[in-house]
């Protein structure tokens, strides 16, 4: 069964920032379901240097046609000014998981 759930991987400075967005997405009917994971340590390369930094990683889960509205959502309420919000198809999935998202969405 091809899907066209998306699952977006978000990078946040706090849990707190995560759950505002989660929150705020979910009230508006964009996503079904969201993942916050609040401790994890970022590695990259920023403006020349490399940086470690105390992140929370926060997923959700929606569709092919709601990713574009996802991410202006997120990039609007987002902190930083190149945040890392990237979109991941998902290729099968578990039938009855798949339709309620679907089905919890606007």
């Amino acid at each position: 069964m091809n899907s066209d759930v998306r699952l977006f991987y978000i990078t946040c400075p706090t849990q707190e920032v995560s759950q505002s967005i989660a929150t705020t997405l979910l009230k508006e009917g964009l996503i079904a379901c969201a993942n916050i994971l609040p401790h994890m340590e970022s590695l990259y390369s920023w403006e020349g240097k490399i940086t470690s930094t105390q992140e929370a990683v926060l997923i959700l889960k929606s569709t092919k046609d709601l990713a574009d509205r996802v991410m202006s959502r997120v990039s609007s309420m987002h902190p930083y000014n190149t945040p890392c919000i990237l979109v991941l198809p998902v290729e099968k999935g578990h039938e009855a998981y798949i339709k309620w998202l679907k089905g919890s969405l606007n």
